[in-house]
């Protein structure tokens, strides 16, 4: 019995082996060339953790200085996030083959780069904070909105992400972003632009693509969709501006598309429930789909007034 297995599990194991050589995607056993999505998801919990000094501590450490915690996690950041980049560095194409030294100097050039500008980042999610606050009355303090909010995770990650986009820094920025995918249910692209004061409220089912633009103060709500009008033209589209512009003062409601790289949503408008928009909105417009019949099928054991409903074949629509 157990010969009899031990020679199932060779041929299983040869088989694979030959699968291995066919010269796919899949195929590739360089994974040592690969970022580790672990260690860029500690990179996130580090940073959130300086973003938020008074929020998320490092508990391993009982009496310490502000100073020195921070000094701590920016070591630790720094380090893993050069070694990180070094390895994507390889995907862009003048470092494919360039030395290590050239590219673990560029790395260590990015990551300082982007630890320059947390101070904006801190900046901007300070105001989507206060924006959860002011437009949420369910929230009864700041703290609840930065303990458990996950529409604010998503942009606080986004916003990091964005950062490392701009850098030029290939595959993290996503990694990022698909890890806050994967925990709240918000997927927004790290290139996708947005401004201060931004409110994701519930958020579940919320997708905002690459080349989406937003302004100031806007609120979305679950279920909205910004993005493209098409993707059957596959990479022929890439680096086209594919999806829509949103103004300041922007509020959509649940299960609203708005898509295509030339819509523009202007200022101050409001974007009713279940719209569907592939057109540019004047300023200050309200747009809602025409209001559907709701119907209810009674029968004779359940008699309706017949001045609140009108009956048509044994259905009876709201009047």
């Amino acid at each position: 019995m157990q010969y009899k297995l031990e020679n199932e599990i060779n041929g299983i194991v040869d088989s694979l082996l030959n699968d291995y050589r066919q010269d796919r995607a899949i195929d590739k056993m360089d994974t040592f060339d690969h970022p580790d999505k672990e260690a860029v998801i500690e990179i996130i919990n580090k940073l959130r953790k300086i973003i938020y000094p008074g929020y998320y501590r490092n508990k391993s450490y009982k009496v310490y200085t502000v100073r020195n915690r921070i000094s701590m996690l920016l070591e630790d950041v720094i380090f893993n996030l050069i070694k990180q980049i070094s390895i994507v560095l390889k995907y862009v194409p003048e470092f494919k083959n360039e030395d290590e030294a050239v590219i673990s100097e560029k790395a260590q050039d990015i990551t300082l780069e982007f630890l320059r500008r947390i101070p904006k980042i801190r900046e901007y999610i300070e105001s989507d904070v206060q924006a959860a606050y002011d437009g949420d009355p369910a929230a009864y303090n700041k703290d609840e909105i930065i303990f458990s909010y996950p529409g604010l995770f998503a942009i606080l990650i986004n916003r990091i992400a964005h950062e490392l986009y701009l850098l030029g820094v290939p595959l993290i920025p996503r990694i990022m972003t698909e890890y806050a995918h994967g925990e709240t249910g918000i997927d927004i692209h790290p290139g996708a632009s947005i401004g201060k004061c931004f409110f994701i409220d519930h958020g579940t089912g919320i997708v905002i693509g690459e080349t989406t633009i937003i302004g100031n103060n806007v609120k979305i709500y679950q279920g909205v969709t910004l993005g493209a009008l098409s993707t059957r033209g596959g990479q022929k589209l890439k680096d086209k501006k594919r999806h829509p512009t949103i103004l300041d003062n922007v509020t959509i409601y649940s299960g609203a598309s708005i898509l295509g790289g030339n819509t523009v949503v202007g200022k101050d408008v409001v974007i009713g429930g279940n719209a569907f928009i592939t057109r540019s909105v004047p300023d200050g417009a309200k747009v809602s789909i025409k209001n559907q019949e709701l119907r209810f099928n009674y029968d004779a054991a359940h008699p309706v007034e017949r001045a609140e409903l009108e009956q048509d074949e044994g259905w009876y629509y709201i009047i």
